[in-house]
């Protein structure tokens, strides 16, 4: 039996993926901040202590000092109602040096999420849920793409080029990750599948698939029996099983079946911060007028 260490040209480093991205943002975060005497600007609003929030709003900050770009962090209390909430974010929609607002998820029960979603300006959502940078993306049209749809369209394109022909199946269909994966994937001319928790025959789906965009939410749900030879998988999922962090797919079976898969951790993760670092120069360029030289293509 091969080992996993025998495999590691099998691994999609999103780790290695997402140091050379941030370098190119990190020079047009330069550039910018020599046109205009500023860095661009990210706002980032936390509400409560979830402890995995505060983690990953820490790496974002983090990842925004080493780019070049500025950060601001608002930390709200978990009873913070969301008439406050939505006041803070129409203060930063006004805010001049802004450029982008990110609001970490999942919120308390007591705030709806599409409000706060139409609330921050289409001009400065980096997460790139509005509805009118969404229905820009359905569209074909460009748009400010949710970062984790965007990281693994990224890391398909620097594994496979042209993406032409491909068979891709999408599971999960949410607007965070399966929708935006369906319009980027039909724009690349895939044929695209999207599957879901009552999808019937998903295993017979699957193991016909070239593309697998797992984001089903259920741990190491993907097994040797949904994979077909010489796939390519994206596993978008992080899960917490026996204290440790897993995706949605067995990875040991992806391994040994697939082309290539993406670890969890170290896979989707990175590249999902440094698309929301891409995101947040990508707006203030076009916030402050100036022109925006593309690095994704």
């Amino acid at each position: 039996m091969m080992g996993i260490n025998n495999n590691e040209s099998k691994i999609i480093n999103g780790k290695n993926y997402s140091r050379d991205f941030l370098t190119h943002i990190s020079d047009l975060a330069q550039k910018f901040e020599n046109l205009l005497n500023r860095k661009p600007c990210l706002a980032v609003i936390l509400i409560g202590d979830n402890n995995a929030s505060k983690i990953y709003v820490k790496n974002k900050i983090l990842t925004a000092k080493d780019t070049n770009i500025k950060s601001i962090e608002i930390l709200l209390s978990k009873n913070t109602s969301e008439c406050d909430l939505l006041n803070e974010i129409y203060r930063l929609n006004n805010e001049e040096k802004v450029d982008g607002i990110l609001v970490q998820l999942p919120l308390p029960n007591h705030i709806q999420l599409e409000k706060v979603v139409n609330s921050i300006s289409p001009k400065k959502d980096v997460d790139g849920f509005h509805p009118q940078n969404f229905g820009n993306l359905m569209l074909g049209n460009d748009t400010v793409v949710p970062c984790t749809p965007l990281g693994c369209w990224y890391m398909l394109k620097k594994e496979l080029n042209d993406l032409t022909g491909y068979h891709a199946l999408v599971i999960g269909r949410s607007n965070i990750v399966g929708k935006p994966m369906q319009s980027l994937l039909i724009k690349e001319n895939c044929t695209v599948t999207i599957a879901h928790s009552k999808s019937k025959r998903l295993a017979e789906i699957s193991k016909k698939a070239d593309i697998i965009i797992a984001a089903i939410g259920r741990p190491e749900f993907i097994t040797r029996e949904f994979i077909k030879s010489n796939s390519v998988i994206i596993d978008v999922g992080i899960n917490r099983n026996d204290k440790k962090l897993v995706g949605d797919v067995k990875f040991e079976d992806a391994l040994k079946i697939a082309k290539k898969v993406t670890p969890v951790p170290g896979g989707v993760g990175p590249m999902t911060i440094a698309c929301l670092m891409y995101n947040t120069v990508k707006l203030a360029y076009r916030r402050n007028n100036q022109m925006f030289k593309e690095i994704l293509y």
